[in-house]
């Protein structure tokens, strides 16, 4: 059998650079991340688990903005280590000027201490900040 680690990183494409560039690295920088690539037309961020990256899209892609709906890309989760930490993030979007579309919250339905605020990115890309207790405790149960 094959078993996953987890996810290496990933790779989005945005529609200006530039102004991408700037909306994470504060948003990434205050998560604890830290720039360590930029070549071409490609930035990246890593926090010593989880790489993620942004890279330019080509002209036919700047064509068509994100739609959210549309097959491929629904939303990325960045897990947080503490409940109050999605309250942190979420302050710290409203001063970033980020779109905000669900304020932090509690959602039972996902299972027991499941803590989390969703956001857009610069191009309309759905991201989530989370916490989730009973992963927590699970995974403590497994050591």
């Amino acid at each position: 059998m094959v078993r996953v680690l987890g996810i290496d990183h990933l790779a989005i494409r945005v529609g200006n650079l530039r102004r991408s560039a700037a909306f994470y690295e504060d948003l990434l920088g205050f998560m604890g991340f830290e720039r360590e690539w930029e070549f071409g037309k490609t930035v990246g961020w890593n926090n010593g688990r989880t790489m993620y990256w942004i890279t330019e899209a080509d002209a036919k892609g700047k064509k068509h903005k994100h739609h959210i709906g549309d097959v491929g890309f629904h939303h990325y989760a960045f897990e947080l280590s503490r409940p109050g930490d999605v309250d942190k993030v979420y302050e710290r979007l409203v001063e970033m000027g980020a779109e905000v579309i669900d304020p932090p919250a509690d959602y039972p339905d996902y299972g027991e201490g499941y803590r989390a605020v969703y956001f857009l990115d610069p191009d309309g890309l759905k991201l989530e900040a989370m916490y989730f207790a009973e992963k927590r405790k699970r995974l403590r149960g497994k050591r």
